[in-house]
């Protein structure tokens, strides 16, 4: 049993390992694309992907400490990314983010 039990927290610390290393790649590809990208919504799609990656680093944590305190912190991360979302769209779509009409 202590063998099995030895196993799954290998292969759970390789996966959480390779999953990290995933995750940063993925950083630095979309840092390129928000500073190259050619057009400005190429940059608010990798804004957005940016917030979800950081969703993922925080779920991610929380499996490798072990704890389920950082579960509050991805749910806090995945509304303010899609409040960040939504201002982007309408300055995209509209040229200001609050109408004074």
């Amino acid at each position: 049993m202590t063998q099995l039990l030895q196993t799954t927290e290998n292969l759970l610390e390789l996966t959480v390992q390779i999953g990290f290393t995933g995750i940063s790649l993925s950083l630095i590809l979309l840092m390129y694309q928000i500073i190259i990208g050619p057009y400005n919504v190429d940059r608010a799609v990798a804004l957005d992907t940016i917030g979800i990656n950081l969703m993922a680093v925080a779920a991610l944590l929380s499996i490798f400490l072990v704890t389920d305190k950082l579960n509050d912190i991805v749910l806090l991360i995945g509304i303010l990314a899609f409040l960040g979302t939504v201002a982007i769209a309408k300055y995209l779509e509209a040229g200001v983010i609050i109408d004074r009409d």
